[in-house]
């Protein structure tokens, strides 16, 4: 069997009956638009670490949303913050990181609707791929931070949620957020497909996704960085050119729960 038919077996293989666990889980339990857009942001800004640590602490961050994300992030008195984040962390993310974190999401709410029409304004027909809308997006929110807490320098946790593609990262946890919002099928939503078509995608790299990829030659580069990540997902278009990044939880799982290729 060629490459190209084992990718298509596998993204068969991996339906809407696998996806547990993942943080995509999440998504899945909500019909708004807004409370999958927003969980699904949520969701993807802790998508580092263990996969157990992941699912933990989003499940926290639900439980203190009383499972009604987007009206949270709309209604709670920013006073408040310091008990309902209380003892809430996750991995170098801090307690105040978190915090500051939820109040971004609010501004940026208040302000715009919705993180889809914030992106919009970044995308542009001509871009080859999401780097340039990327990089802005993140810019975006890091001088909001400057903004919000003006006598304090940003955090290493609040930087780490917002990565730049120009400074090297992979931005994985970015790519799998839009992963989410543009492609559709029973995974992905699609909900942003007509701001970004899922051809300027680029698949999320993480260490499970780039060993599976390198096995397969789908990179022969050693680091995880965003060229790793071009050049995996320009591999991946020769077999896809419309929706490259389909294969990616499928190759993401089989890294994950070490499967054979």
């Amino acid at each position: 069997m060629n490459l190209r038919a084992k990718l298509d077996e596998h993204y068969l293989a991996f339906d809407k009956s696998k996806i547990s666990p993942d943080p995509l889980q999440f998504l899945h339990l909500f019909k708004s638009e807004k409370d999958i857009e927003s969980i699904g942001f949520i969701a993807s800004v802790f998508a580092y670490g263990n996969v157990s640590q992941i699912i933990n602490s989003v499940n926290k961050i639900l439980a203190i949303t009383n499972n009604q994300p987007f009206d949270f992030i709309m209604d709670f008195n920013p006073k408040e913050l310091d008990s309902i984040f209380k003892n809430v962390k996750h991995r170098f993310y801090t307690e105040s990181d978190i915090r500051l974190f939820f109040r971004l999401l609010k501004s940026v709410y208040s302000e715009y609707d919705s993180l889809k029409n914030l992106f919009s304004t970044f995308t542009n027909p001509q871009d080859v791929n999401v780097k340039n809308p990327i990089n802005k997006f993140s810019e975006y929110f890091i001088t909001l931070a400057r903004k919000t807490n003006p006598n304090m320098d940003l955090t290493p946790g609040l930087k780490f949620m917002f990565p730049l593609p120009d400074n090297g990262s992979a931005c994985k946890r970015i790519n799998l957020f839009l992963r989410w919002m543009v492609r559709h099928d029973e995974l992905d939503f699609g909900f942003w497909s007509d701001v970004v078509k899922p051809n300027k995608l680029i698949i999320p790299v993480d260490t499970h996704v780039a060993r599976v990829c390198r096995s397969i030659r789908l990179t022969n580069r050693k680091n995880v960085s965003w060229l790793m990540a071009e050049e995996i997902t320009l591999n991946l278009s020769k077999f896809d050119p419309s929706d490259p990044v389909k294969y990616d939880f499928a190759i993401c799982h089989i890294g994950m729960r070490k499967l054979k290729f």
